[in-house]
C-alpha cells in the first residue's frame, strides 16, 4: 500500500505538502460519502443506519446498489479499527439472507427497473476507514472470494479536500499484495450466492485477443476482475471497463465500455462510439470495438486514461 501524498502550489511557485487528517466525527465522513456515493464509489445510495433485526443486532451504516447491480454494505470508521472487517462480514451474512427485504428497498428508492438489475452473484462490502492493520489485509486477501470486501483509506485536507484510496489485500502464504487475477481464462468462474457456480464463456475465436486485452487492463496490478452474468467488469473503486464478447462472423469483436466522456475523444466509425442515451450491457459512455491486435493497440491510450481517471 503506497502512502498518498497531496501537494498544493504555493505563492512562490513551490509545491507544499498538505498534511492529511481524520474527521472529528464518524458521521461527518459517512454523510459526505453518502451524498456523493455514486461519483466516489460507483454505488447508488439506498439507506443510512439500516437496522438488521434482532438476530444480527446491528445497523448497517449505508446500503447501496453498485453499477454492476451488486448489493453493497458500506461501513465507516473515523480511525483505524480492526473490528470494521469482522463487522462487514457479519453484515454480508445478513445481506445474503435478506434478499427480499433488500429488493423491496431497491424498489422503493430506485424503482422496479432497478430491481430487475440486482445481481446476487457477488454481494460485497466496502469499508472506509483511516487505516487498516496487517491482519485486516490478510483476512480480506485470503477470504475475499467468500467475503468480497474493499478496504478504502480516507484522508481529509485543508480546503475541503477528501481522498479515497483503495488498499490492497495481502495473501498470507506469500505476504505480498494480492493481484486480483493474472491471466484471462477460457471461462471466467462466477461464484453464485444461492445457485451452483456459473461461468462467463469466452468464445474460442476471441480468446487470444481477450487475453491480450486482459493483460492491458490488469497491468497495473490494481484492477479487480469481476465476472458477471452478461459481461466482465474491471474495476478499482468503480468500473474502469466492461467487456462483452461478440463472436458472430459478421461482427466478431470484443466490446469494451469505458467511463470516458465521448466529447473528449475523436470518434472513429467502426472503432469508437458514443453510447449516451443508448441502452447497453455494462457501464460506460464510450464503446471501443476491438476486432484485431491493431485495434487493441489503438485502444491502449483510452484504456490507460480510463484507469487513471476513475
Amino acid at each position: 500500500m503506497s502512502d498518498l501524498k497531496v501537494f498544493r502550489l504555493g505563492a512562490d511557485g513551490r509545491d507544499v505538502e498538505l498534511r492529511g487528517s481524520t474527521v472529528a466525527l464518524e458521521v461527518e465522513l459517512q454523510r459526505r460519502v453518502e451524498a456523493g456515493m455514486e461519483r466516489m464509489l460507483g454505488i447508488r445510495f439506498l439507506a443510512s443506519e439500516y437496522p438488521t433485526g434482532p438476530w444480527h443486532r446491528g445497523r448497517v451504516d449505508s446500503l447501496g446498489l453498485d453499477e454492476n447491480g451488486s448489493p453493497v454494505v458500506v461501513e465507516f470508521k473515523k480511525g483505524s479499527d480492526s473490528g470494521v472487517v469482522l463487522q462487514a462480514m457479519s453484515y454480508l451474512t445478513w445481506l445474503r439472507s435478506s434478499w427480499l427485504e433488500f429488493e423491496a428497498l431497491v424498489r422503493e428508492k430506485l424503482g422496479e427497473a432497478a430491481v430487475e438489475s440486482v445481481d446476487w452473484r457477488s454481494p460485497r462490502a466496502v469499508c472506509v476507514a483511516a487505516g487498516y492493520s496487517w491482519h485486516d489485509r490478510v483476512t480480506v486477501g485470503n477470504f475475499g472470494r467468500q467475503w468480497p470486501i474493499d478496504l478504502v483509506r480516507y484522508r481529509v485536507f485543508d480546503g475541503g479536500l477528501l481522498s479515497l484510496q483503495l488498499v490492497e489485500p495481502v495473501v498470507a502464504s506469500t505476504g505480498t499484495p494480492a493481484r486480483r487475477r493474472s491471466s484471462a481464462p477460457a471461462a471466467v468462474e462466477v461464484v453464485e450466492a444461492t445457485e451452483p457456480a456459473a461461468s462467463v464463456e469466452v468464445p474460442e475465436c476471441l480468446r487470444a485477443l481477450y487475453s491480450e486485452l486482459d493483460e492491458v487492463l490488469t497491468a497495473s496490478g490494481e484492477v479487480e476482475v469481476v465476472p458477471l452474468k452478461h459481461y466482465v467488469a474491471y474495476r478499482r473503486l468503480r468500473n474502469v471497463a466492461s467487456v462483452i464478447f461478440r463472436p458472430s462472423p459478421q461482427h466478431r469483436a470484443v466490446l469494451v465500455y469505458l467511463p470516458l466522456d465521448p466529447d473528449t475523444v475523436e470518434l472513429e466509425e467502426g472503432f469508437t462510439r458514443d453510447m449516451r442515451g443508448i441502452g447497453h450491457l455494462g457501464t460506460g459512455d464510450l464503446e471501443v470495438r476491438i476486432a484485431s491486435p491493431a485495434d487493441l493497440a489503438k485502444a491502449v491510450p483510452l484504456i490507460e486514461r480510463a484507469i487513471q481517471e476513475v
